[in-house]
Order: structure tokens, then C-alpha cells, then sequence
């Protein structure tokens, strides 16, 4: 047996082998040591002292559950099963490895989380300095594949909005990809295997293997998209490999190419809180949840890839926008469509099981449903033009898979196959030919009985069965004498002899066979409908997807419905023109009528000048007002509008943006050794290189986590670079109230949050108004945050001082009462100590450093 448990382990380098023995999965030595604390088991061990080999061990039941576990913690198990029948053989029975999971090509349900894809990343870093890198990723359950081929400095966000929980490397690139991938935070263990994976050939002939095409008619460039192509590859050897029925599930390999969509890094999708609330990590408070009104797992994660990347191109974002509006606007058919497509549930995720082969009887019936509720979607749709109708026109009925499987299975088949009990009766003569047998065969019974009591005229006969004794007929004492010769006696009871004849024992043999032939026959009708299913695969993706992509239309229109949201005017002439805007998680979480609403308008792009309107809004204002709310809900608008989505306003125009880029907060990294203004500092300079005149940049405080003046000059010269430079549409908000001189510059207008003071205390209004703050309240804002009073007072003393000398003035040395006069001499150990000087300061102007001819400088 341990010989059986080495060989799985050659067989599975790196992996985790779950070893069957009777009811219970074991791991051993290294593996049970590494497992034993993940799983909660307690090691043990057959034998005693120090070379005692470690054992843990699970009950078999507990599989998926401790499966899910193991890798969810990044872990490559390896399931070596009993292959031998222990009822039919004697000895040791045959183990062999059945199945190897990974992080990245988990596909069964209980190891996927139903909101998000589940992707495996290959990488191929750079050849040189400038050499671009290659990047292939795969939805294992959809059959998703798509290569890309960029530049460095482009990976780790992309790796980011994947999110792979694995990544596959060369043995001897693994430095350079973990470098790549750590920038952008990737905590996944990248998982190396052979270089010559990676190989141009190797990758050419695996992808021919799998697609049978040239990778041109893929839309691929060759030779620019060959390290995207050998990414590739190295998937497809991973999935022959570990899991060789996923390649069948691969349908084609897509070439992903940037500015098809509206760019969003990573720190932009973070700060806007687009999938995860930032403080908790969690999608409540996200927008994601607030449009996730979808009715399947599958429209939900479509939905997040619509959020996440949205469209940029006019005419689809319109299509999109009518088929909501139309959707908004007839209610009866908006339900009709829901209702619809609930009952087709994650037909994308089902049928990648039906094609790996792992398909159960419940997931086949579940196939079966959806397919039976595609005709009355596509009835529902009958009416409908536009990217509606293209829908309905699309959507294969699949008629004859929903009746193959209604046919074939029973209503509330079981999960697994192996209790048997789910094939419909009428569907196979053979299989109801030994259903019957196997339970006992009442009708064969009752005609033996009646002619054996013709046969002996004893009318009180009667044919049973028991477990022990199995098929027998009962006489009474009192009819002995008609007791055919040919019966054999085989149990005495009271009042009654029980005998048997040939042909029952014959019958019992069969009864007793026929239980486990009619098992092995539904598993036979079970395998030949999940090869049917399997054989659907392009019909079924095909409607899957349309299924998802209604989903999401009815769930943005439910939204839209429910919250008087409106449809807005995209366009691409670079205005930001929103009127009565509102935040739309906010607004799910206030009260109504308890959000503020507030406009804005923007122009950027080569019309800004022309068009008169500002292109960088300056927002001022004290901290809690709702500056960081007011301008995060104007890039959360735009990403709405370019979803598809209608909007929180009264009215909207919006033209389209490349990218999008947020700067809301900066913490500090400490495993990468970089302060907090140094994180800032990145984020604004990659912002600065990346902008584009279509593009749309927040920014929040920049400038804040150094001095004064360093901040305020660096905050100035980001602003004059947008303005000047990109001509981008800009929300810039601040605490640095000199920054409001920038007016002056055409194309630059401020914006104030205003505020009140009643009786003392500060009334924040939320409402967004021309002009510039004069002051940041800071200290009201403090005593609002419980700061003790004693520490607002000094506060307020020092805030007097300092706005009379201006902001470079010295610290002022608290007030102190005089020592009596009888202790003028200080206590022991305080004589000594004496107070510092105030440290030298900046000067409190700037005239004395002349600014270069012609540089604009607020500090004169």
C-alpha cells in the first residue's frame, strides 16, 4: 500500500495525496504534517518512536468540504481513489490517481465562489530591457481563454483585475514573474513547471492540438503576439497535465487588446469601491451590490466584468442603454424575462462540468430545466428590436436537449450517482426490466404463486422472502400431505413449513444480481446523456450567454426602475455635464430624501476652449463636508453610463472617457518599504503618464503627507500638468486653500462644499457651490471626532496664532502659571532639564526665491 501511496506522489510532485482506504481519505508523512493544521485533523501514527510516520486521515463524505479547504489555501491536491471493487477482490485492492485539483482549474461547485471567476494565469516575463511581456489567463468553468502581449509596466494591473488564484512560471523565470506580479500586490504562490512549456514550438503545437487553427484567424500578430502565444501554451500543457477533460472545454483563445474598454487600475477600481468596500473588504457598500439584482450566479459575474470594464465605443453603449430603457419601460416583460431566465440558473458553469465529465445526475436535470425554459425567454423576447431582438434571434431553443433529459431523468435526481435512483422509468426496457427483478418482481411473484396453488390446491400458500433465508413458500402443518415432491424444505416456523424450488432459487439469484446490474445500467443511460450534453457544448455556451447578458440588462433595469434613475446622453465630445447627481451606494443606504444631490460641469478634450465650460474643477471644503463623495460620484457616474447602466441625476451628458483614474487616500506599504506619500506620490505619476485629453482624473489631497509648502507646490504643479498638458477633465480636491488663485488660469474653476455654524458647532450641508472655501475647520472637525475640549481650546489659541503670522510661523509655547516663590528651585532630577529652541522654519513667503521667467507660482 505504501509502494501505492510513492507512486502517486511521483506521479504528483507538489501535490497533496488524498489516499483512499475503505471510508476514509489518508495523508501521510509530509503531507498529512502540512494538511493536519489546515484541516483541523490530528496527526497520528501506527507506529511509535521517532521514525514513526505521520498519518491524518478524514471520513470520505467529508471530501468536497475539506477539498474546498485545502485549496482555498493555494494548495495542489492529488485524489488517488480504491479502483478495485473491495465486495470482488481479495488482496490489495489497485489505487490510482483519478483527479488533480489546483487553485486555478477548480470547476466544481463546491470549490468556486458563485460571484467570481476563477481564473489560472501563465506569464512569460520580458526578453529585454524593453521586450514586452506575455500574459495568457483561462476561466477553467467557462472555457474562457484569452493571451495578451504588453508592456511591463502594464502587468500588474492587469494581473490585479484578474485576480488568478494561480500562476503558472518557467523553472527559471520564477524571479523575474514573481518582480512583475508583487508590484501590483499578487499574494498567490506562482507555481513553476518546465521551461521549455513556455517554448515557441511547444506552445504552437499544444494551441493546434487543442483549436485545430492558425492563431492568425484568431486575430493573434505574429511574430508581436508570440509571448502572449507561449503563455498560452504553457495553460494547455498545465490542463493536459492535471486535468485533461478541461482542454475540451476550450472552444477558442481569445487575443485581448487594450483601449477596447475603459482602462481602470487597480488603485482606481479600489478607491471608487466598485466590487469591495474598502474598510471591510466585503461587497456590501460597493457597487456591485447595488446593481446585483441579477438572477444567476452566471449574470452576476458578467455583471462585474461589465462594472469593471466598461464599453467605449458609442454605438454599443446605446445598444445597451435601449435595451434597458426598453426593459424599464415595460415592466410585464422586464418579469417575464427575470422569471425566465432564473429558471436556466449557472447553465455556463453546469455545462463545463457535462464537457469535464464530472457532471452528476442533479447537474444533467438542472441542464435539462434550463433548457426547457429557453423557448418561453425567446416567446418573452418576441416583440423586442434592437440589441433585444439580436438577443431573442440568437437563442437556440434546445429543445431536443431539454427532452432527451426529461425523458431520461427523474424529478429530484441526488447529487451523485453512485446510490443510483434517478433514471425515469419508461426510459430503457433493460434498466426496467432489472428495476423490477431487483425488487423481487411482484408480478413474476404473484403469477408463481397462483400457479403453484393451482398446482397443489393448497389455496393458503403464499410466496415470501426474508434476508436471511431470501425466496421461500409458506404451507400450513394442516396441508402437509399435499406437499409436492419436488419441494425442498428450508425453514420450520410456527404452524407453517417454509420449502423452496429450483426455480426460485433460480429467481433469487437473479433478484440478488440484478440490484447491482440496474446501478451499473443507470450510471451506462447516465454517461451516454452527459456525453449527448457534452456534445451541445456550442449550442448551450452559446445560450448561457445570452441568458447572462439578460440578466444583467433586467437587473440594471430594476435598478433604474426602482430608484427614478435616468437615462443619460453619451457622447464623445469630452463633457462631464451632470445635473442633481447622486451617489448611488449612499443613496441605498441613507433614508430618502436623505442624500443631497449636486451638478457639475466639465470639458476636456479639444473642446474645452471652445466650449467655454472648465476642464479642472478645484474642490475645497472641510473634511466630513463630502468633497471625496462629490468627486468619486462623478467618475462612479461615468462608469455607469459606459456600462450601460442609467444614472442617479436628474439629467446627464457624457462623453466618453479612455481612463479612468481615481486617487482617494494613501496608506502607507510597509512590505515594500514605502511611506505614505511615497505610495502617493506613485499613484499621482503613473496618473501623469497615463492620462490622455479623453480621460477622467480624481484626485483627493494630493500633497498631504509632506510639509506644507512641499505638499502645496507639488499639489500646484500636478494641477498646472493636467491643465496645461493633458487637458483632461480633472476633479481636484484640496486643503490647500491658496490653490484657489489657480482660477485665474482659463478652464479652472473651484467648487466648495459649504458648511454652517449654529450656536458654536459646525452643520455640514453636503451641497456643492461655485466659489472657494476660506477656511478647512479643521478644529470643529476635531471636536466632532471627540477630541477632549482642553486639546480644541489650546487648538483654537494656536489656530489664532498661526493665521496672524502666517503658516510657517513658529510654535507657540503654552501658557504656564509662575512657580511660588518658595520653590523657586526645582525638584530633584527636573533642574537639569530645559526646554528645546524652537526649530528653524521656512520663511513664511516665498518672494526671496524668484520662480523662473515665466513660471506661474502662488508662494508671491
Amino acid at each position: 500500500m505504501m509502494q501505492q501511496f510513492a507512486a502517486a506522489k511521483a506521479r504528483c510532485p507538489g501535490a497533496l495525496v488524498l489516499f483512499r482506504m475503505g471510508d476514509f481519505y489518508e495523508l501521510f508523512g509530509d503531507d498529512a504534517r502540512e494538511a493536519a493544521p489546515l484541516l483541523d485533523l490530528t496527526l497520528t501514527s501506527r507506529d511509535k518512536g521517532p521514525d514513526a510516520l505521520p498519518m491524518a486521515g478524514f471520513p470520505h463524505h467529508q471530501l468536497d468540504g475539506q477539498l474546498a479547504r485545502l485549496v482555498a489555501a493555494g494548495r495542489r491536491v492529488a485524489i488517488c481513489e480504491q479502483i478495485d471493487d473491495p465486495k470482488t477482490t481479495k488482496g490489495l485492492l489497485r489505487r490510482e490517481v483519478t483527479r488533480i485539483v489546483t487553485p486555478g482549474i477548480a470547476a466544481d461547485e463546491s470549490l468556486l465562489a458563485a460571484d467570481r471567476r476563477n481564473h489560472l494565469l501563465a506569464m512569460v516575463p520580458a526578453a529585454g530591457p524593453s521586450a514586452p511581456v506575455g500574459l495568457a489567463w483561462i476561466d477553467v468553468a467557462a472555457g474562457r481563454f484569452e493571451a495578451a502581449t504588453l508592456p511591463a509596466d502594464d502587468v500588474a494591473d492587469l494581473v490585479l483585475r484578474i485576480a488568478p488564484s494561480e500562476c503558472l512560471c518557467g523553472e527559471g523565470e520564477r524571479t523575474a514573474v514573481a518582480a512583475l506580479v508583487s508590484s501590483g500586490g499578487f499574494d498567490r504562490a506562482l507555481t513553476p513547471r518546465p521551461d521549455w512549456w513556455f517554448g515557441e514550438t511547444a506552445a504552437t503545437r499544444a494551441i493546434d492540438g487543442c483549436l485545430g487553427r492558425r492563431l492568425e484567424g484568431l486575430g493573434f500578430e505574429l511574430p508581436a503576439d508570440q509571448p502572449g502565444i507561449r503563455a498560452a501554451g504553457a495553460i494547455l500543457a498545465y490542463l493536459q497535465e492535471n486535468d485533461p477533460a478541461a482542454v475540451a472545454r476550450i472552444a477558442t483563445l481569445a487575443a485581448w487588446r487594450p483601449g477596447h474598454r475603459l482602462e481602470i487600475d487597480e488603485a482606481s477600481r479600489r478607491s471608487l469601491e466598485l466590487l469591495r468596500a474598502t474598510g471591510t473588504g466585503r461587497r456590501e457598500g460597493s457597487l456591485v451590490e447595488v446593481l446585483d439584482r441579477t438572477r444567476t450566479a452566471m449574470g452576476g459575474r458578467l455583471l462585474a466584468d461589465w462594472i469593471t470594464a466598461p464599453l467605449v465605443d458609442r454605438g454599443a453603449i446605446d445598444e445597451r442603454l435601449d435595451a434597458v430603457g426598453r426593459l424599464v419601460a415595460d415592466p410585464a416583460l422586464a418579469t417575464l424575462v427575470a422569471d425566465a431566465v432564473a429558471e436556466v440558473g449557472d447553465l455556463e458553469r453546469l455545462v463545463g462540468r457535462a464537457v469535464a465529465g464530472r457532471a452528476g445526475p442533479r447537474d444533467l436535470e438542472r441542464i435539462g430545466r434550463a433548457a426547457t425554459a429557453l423557448p418561453a425567454l425567446r416567446a418573452a423576447l418576441g416583440p423586442t428590436t434592437g440589441l433585444l431582438g439580436e438577443l431573442r434571434d440568437g437563442l437556440d431553443p434546445c429543445s431536443d436537449i431539454a427532452g432527451r433529459t426529461s425523458a431520461t431523468l427523474r424529478d429530484g435526481c441526488p447529487v451523485a450517482a453512485r446510490d443510483g435512483g434517478f433514471i425515469r422509468p419508461g426510459c430503457d426496457p433493460r434498466f426496467d426490466e432489472l428495476v423490477e427483478l431487483a425488487s423481487g418482481g411482484k408480478a413474476w411473484i404473484a403469477a408463481y404463486q397462483a400457479e403453484e396453488i393451482a398446482r397443489t390446491g393448497i389455496a393458503s400458500l403464499k410466496v415470501g422472502f426474508n434476508r436471511v433465508f431470501g425466496f421461500f413458500l409458506e404451507i400450513g402443518r394442516s396441508h402437509a400431505a399435499k406437499v409436492p415432491a419436488d419441494y425442498v424444505r428450508k425453514q420450520t416456523v410456527k404452524n407453517a413449513e417454509r420449502y423452496t424450488t429450483p426455480a426460485l432459487d433460480e429467481r433469487q439469484r437473479e433478484v440478488l444480481g440484478a440490484e447491482d446490474e440496474a446501478l451499473r445500467r443507470e450510471i451506462e443511460l447516465l454517461d451516454d446523456l452527459r456525453t449527448f450534453v457534452a456534445a451541445q457544448r456550442d449550442r448551450l455556451d452559446r445560450a448561457a450567454g445570452i441568458c447572462a447578458i439578460l440578466d444583467c440588462l433586467g437587473a440594471l433595469a430594476d435598478v433604474a426602475r426602482s430608484r427614478r434613475w435616468v437615462r443619460p446622453e453619451i457622447t464623445t465630445d469630452g463633457s462631464l455635464l451632470i445635473t442633481a447627481g447622486r451617489h448611488p451606494v449612499l443613496e441605498q443606504l441613507l433614508p430618502a430624501g436623505g442624500l443631497v444631490a449636486n451638478d457639475l460641469t466639465l470639458q476636456g478634450g479639444p473642446q474645452r476652449v471652445a466650449a467655454g465650460a472648465p476642464a479642472v474643477a478645484l474642490v475645497t471644503g472641510p473634511n466630513m463636508g463630502g468633497k471625496s463623495t462629490f468627486i468619486r460620484q462623478a467618475a462612479i457616474l461615468v462608469v455607469l453610463a459606459q456600462t450601460g447602466s442609467f444614472v442617479p441625476a436628474a439629467a446627464a451628458r457624457i462623453g466618453i472617457v479612455d481612463r479612468l483614474f481615481a486617487r482617494i487616500g494613501a496608506g502607507d506599504d510597509l512590505a515594500r518599504g514605502a511611506s505614505t506619500f511615497l505610495v502617493e506620490m506613485a499613484q499621482t505619476a503613473r496618473i501623469l503618464n497615463r492620462a490622455t485629453p479623453t480621460s477622467l482624473v480624481i484626485l483627493d489631497e494630493v500633497g498631504r503627507g509632506t510639509s506644507t509648502f512641499d505638499g502645496l507646490a507639488v499639489a500646484q504643479a500636478v494641477v498646472e500638468d493636467l491643465h496645461d498638458r493633458v487637458g483632461c477633465r480633472t476633479l481636484f480636491a484640496t486643503h490647500y486653500l491658496q490653490l484657489a488663485a489657480l482660477e485665474r488660469l482659463p478652464g479652472v474653476t473651484n467648487l466648495q462644499v459649504l458648511v454652517e455654524q449654529h450656536e458654536g458647532r459646525l452643520v455640514f450641508l453636503h451641497r456643492v457651490a461655485p466659489g472657494a472655501a476660506d477656511k478647512s475647520w479643521g478644529v470643529h472637525v476635531a471636536r466632532l471626532a471627540g477630541v477632549p475640549e482642553p486639546v480644541i481650546a489650546r487648538a483654537r489659541d494656536l489656530l489664532v496664532g498661526f493665521e496672524g503670522a502666517g503658516p510657517a510661523a513658529a510654535a507657540v509655547p503654552p501658557p504656564h502659571p509662575a512657580p511660588p516663590a518658595d520653590q523657586s528651585a526645582p525638584p530633584a532630577g527636573v533642574g537639569n532639564r530645559r526646554r528645546r529652541p524652537p526649530e528653524p522654519t521656512e520663511p513664511a513667503a516665498s518672494a526671496e526665491r524668484p520662480a523662473p521667467p515665466g513660471q506661474r507660482t502662488l508662494f508671491d
